[in-house]
């Protein structure tokens, strides 16, 4: 489906989530993460862009445990995250559109959960390349968790929270030769719609990662 298909479909309210390609297992338990090595810091900064272009390979999963626990995994033993929230209010969730289905990352069982048994790439993005990208990271903010925070900022400090996230995405990739990008241009409503979010759930972000392309 191409860039202006899918935003027709989205202004009309029709954009869907696809089949799933496979079986969809309930949970996905993940191999620990490595917490050793990858490069310094500031080379993985050096080296940190946006790219488009992906190989359609599935990445395996020490690799999609480490890059999970990098985003926003446990790293100390009171809990605290590997991205920082205001109050330590941890109201990001990363849900990982797979072909296989829709999951959630739990950070503390170190699995995935099933919440979807559908394609939710097809939703994640209206650029061309989300059907042929292996994986989308979704970032949903769950404002239930900010109540010690103003309404109306809510909303801004989540946003804050989940651009840290993308930013330890981003920091992992380049030190694995992994692609991503982080997306914004997205229909809210129609991932909200298949993952069976709340009301007081938000959707605020997309972020495709995936093995680069390798040109022939």
């Amino acid at each position: 489906m191409n860039t202006l298909t899918r935003v027709a479909l989205g202004m009309m309210g029709k954009l869907r989530s696809g089949p799933i390609l496979g079986h969809s297992e309930t949970s996905i338990a993940l191999p620990a993460p490595e917490k050793q090595g990858g490069l310094p810091l500031m080379d993985a900064l050096a080296r940190r862009h946006s790219s488009r272009e992906f190989s359609p390979e599935l990445l395996d999963l020490p690799l999609l445990s480490g890059l999970l626990w990098a985003a926003y995994g446990v790293n100390r033993d009171d809990g605290g995250r590997t991205a920082p929230s205001a109050l330590n209010a941890q109201e990001i969730g990363v849900y990982v559109a797979l072909p296989t289905g829709a999951y959630r990352y739990d950070a503390l069982a170190n699995e995935l959960q099933l919440v979807a048994n559908t394609d939710l790439r097809r939703v994640a993005g209206y650029q061309d390349f989300v059907d042929e990208a292996p994986m989308d990271l979704v970032y949903v903010a769950d404002h239930t968790r900010l109540g010690q925070v103003p309404v109306a900022q809510r909303e801004s400090f989540a946003y804050v929270a989940a651009g840290a996230i993308a930013q330890n995405v981003y920091l992992f990739a380049s030190s694995n030769n992994l692609s991503t990008v982080i997306r914004a241009w997205i229909d809210r409503a129609a991932i909200a719609d298949a993952l069976g979010l709340t009301h007081d759930q938000q959707v605020l972000l997309s972020q495709t990662v995936g093995y680069r392309m390798v040109m022939q």
